[in-house]
């Protein structure tokens, strides 16, 4: 569609006015449904949400965002994005616990988020499952939904019940896993179904979901800023605050760093107060608590080898993107890159021996040039520029 626009020039006054017409191009409109605030984008799902939307802003959709707000602060930063911005309250009563639906569904149901979507006939693009409210309404079955999956969050919720500490916690992320396995059957109404991963998408369409393309994380980098050269110390980094991340921090702490022969960091959002005090044992080991976004920039950077191990392969970890695209030497378990075109970028160990030899030999190896010019031409397929492009076929 375009706008068209009548105007009148006079070259001089002997020449009756001549009539031209300007052709500008209509900018094309999305809706984003996001399941938190994306902003800051400080941590895995919100980064995905955050630099797709800076993305897709960018290549001119205007862009039109939905927010349900809980635990963050309207954004300015979102505004200057986007052609207009709409927050909600997310409903967490533990009424919404009740019933067959997801609590992270449910508590996310919002009227008035549906009657503004049927103000006009705009895309959908619905961030995770959580916001596939949309998708139960009989207004929306002849609109384009798309749904972006950030994992497929039946496997996810199962796997943190089996690493989570209260008795409490655990009962709820495994009766919520049931409720999402049965969920799953409402992505068969999406126009577009946008899996992380291969390991993802396989699963989604194994389960009659159709129209599953996979679309890697988007993330702030459009090349590769890896530094060339060597450091004195490895580096783990994550969300402090989920148990899984905690949990694979100290496992690498004290099966790698006990001897006290390296220099190892662990640095994350909001740590437990038992792990500073497991850590604090340990003179060669510092515990950076909440840096902020610079602090971690130069953290990653600087480090000679990254460490990341995980006991869920679901979706693509963000940190590993970071990693890959901002740091040196990654060394990793095979959960952390199954699924994914990662693992040749890596240096992949399962146990704690292979992973002690692995380490002693990249500590002492120098990230040179020539693995840079590599991991440069691995990773460009993965830039985010390339990743809108699934998106902005469907609009």
């Amino acid at each position: 569609m375009i706008f068209v626009t009548t105007f009148q020039r006079t070259d001089n006054i002997k020449h009756k006015p001549a009539l031209f017409v300007k052709f500008t191009p209509m900018p094309r409109h999305l809706h984003i449904v996001s399941f938190n605030v994306p902003y800051p984008a400080d941590y895995g799902g919100v980064i995905d949400v955050f630099y797709r939307l800076k993305a897709l802003s960018e290549a001119g959709i205007a862009v039109h965002l939905h927010c349900f707000a809980y635990g963050r602060k309207p954004a300015p930063e979102l505004a200057r994005l986007c052609h207009e911005v709409h927050y909600y309250r997310r409903d967490t009563s533990p009424l919404r616990l009740m019933g067959r639906r997801p609590y992270i569904v449910s508590s996310r149901s919002s009227d008035e988020l549906c009657r503004r979507l049927q103000q006009d006939d705009h895309p959908i693009l619905l961030e995770g499952i959580h916001c596939c409210d949309v998708l139960e309404r009989e207004a929306f079955r002849s609109r384009t939904v798309m749904v972006r999956a950030h994992n497929v969050e039946a496997d996810y919720y199962r796997l943190l019940a089996r690493a989570e500490h209260s008795p409490l916690r655990r009962l709820y992320l495994a009766d919520e896993a049931r409720k999402l396995r049965r969920y799953e059957s409402v992505l068969q109404r999406a126009s577009a179904v946008f899996a992380i991963s291969d390991a993802d998408a396989q699963t989604l369409t194994a389960a009659g979901v159709h129209g599953v393309q996979v679309v890697t994380a988007s993330h702030p980098f459009e090349r590769v800023v890896s530094q060339v050269g060597q450091s004195d110390y490895a580096l783990f980094h994550g969300n402090l605050a989920v148990a899984e991340n905690y949990r694979a921090a100290l496992l690498l702490a004290e099966g790698l760093f006990a001897d006290g022969r390296l220099h190892f960091v662990v640095a994350g959002n909001h740590p437990p107060q038992w792990l500073r005090r497991r850590l604090a044992k340990y003179s060669n080991i510092t515990l950076v608590d909440t840096p902020d976004d610079a602090a971690m920039q130069r953290l990653v950077a600087d480090a000679q080898v990254i460490l990341l191990h995980t006991a869920q392969p679901t979706g693509l970890k963000l940190k590993l993107l970071h990693s890959l695209f901002a740091g040196r030497h990654c060394l990793v378990n095979s959960a952390m890159v199954t699924g994914t075109p990662l693992a040749p970028l890596c240096t992949v160990a399962d146990d704690m021996g292979a992973m002690r030899h692995e380490l002693d030999r990249l500590m002492h190896t120098g990230f040179t040039e020539d693995m840079l010019s590599v991991r440069s031409a691995q990773l460009e397929p993965l830039l985010t520029s390339r990743t809108i492009v699934p998106i902005l076929e469907m609009i």
